[in-house]
């Protein structure tokens, strides 16, 4: 099994396609996003109760559609003192009107407000990511990347997406909306999906 020189990522998010677009670059793999595709598609519903569940579904999915190996993603935000929530519906954690920036800031709103009562050093929480690469008829890697850090009480930084301006990673003082692309990138639960990944098409060539 050689690795593939094209791949379509299964996401209309322009963030994530370009963070795995800069990381894949070193194997000199094309990546295309839904975007690309010559005619809108269906989108599955995204009914598993895990991120690996989700990711592997997406990949099936758009495999059959597309005719070429799929990338597909899971992730979302865990916090310890919501008993993991928002977790797999992270992404329409406040619903799901209005474009991304809109939804975003309605997810934003609605985790500040669930943990409006909750102390500093229990506002603890990981980003979780599930990679899985597959065809129609194999799963050909799958990969799950984490990074720990806590909630913070309000918005920080412009950078990034999503819960990206509440998250302050452990050790950084910082938020994930407040450090450089490149910075994120190494550390971020994605980035580190993404490192498996590439161990993982290193090792199929």
């Amino acid at each position: 099994m050689s690795v593939p020189k094209s791949i379509l990522f299964a996401t209309s998010n322009a963030g994530k396609l370009r963070e795995v677009r800069q990381m894949l670059e070193p194997l000199q793999i094309t990546v295309l996003g839904l975007a690309d595709l010559p005619s809108e598609t269906t989108e599955p519903v995204e009914d598993q109760p895990t991120f690996e569940g989700n990711a592997l579904l997406k990949a099936r999915h758009y495999a059959a559609v597309s005719g070429r190996p799929c990338l597909a993603d899971d992730s979302g935000l865990c916090v310890d003192a919501l008993d993991g929530a928002p977790g797999v519906i992270s992404a329409r954690y406040a619903g799901v009107n209005g474009d991304r920036a809109t939804r975003d800031k309605a997810n934003n709103a609605k985790l500040l407000g669930a943990l409006a009562d909750v102390p500093g050093e229990k506002r603890t929480a990981r980003f979780v990511c599930a990679m899985v690469l597959a065809d129609e008829r194999m799963t050909w890697l799958q990969v799950r990347g984490e990074v720990t850090g806590r909630i913070v009480d309000e918005p920080r930084g412009d950078n990034g997406f999503g819960y990206d301006p509440l998250f302050e990673v452990d050790g950084m003082g910082r938020t994930a909306a407040e450090l450089p692309p490149e910075e994120k990138n190494a550390i971020s639960h994605r980035g580190r999906a993404v490192e498996l990944l590439l161990d993982g098409l290193r090792r199929l060539t």
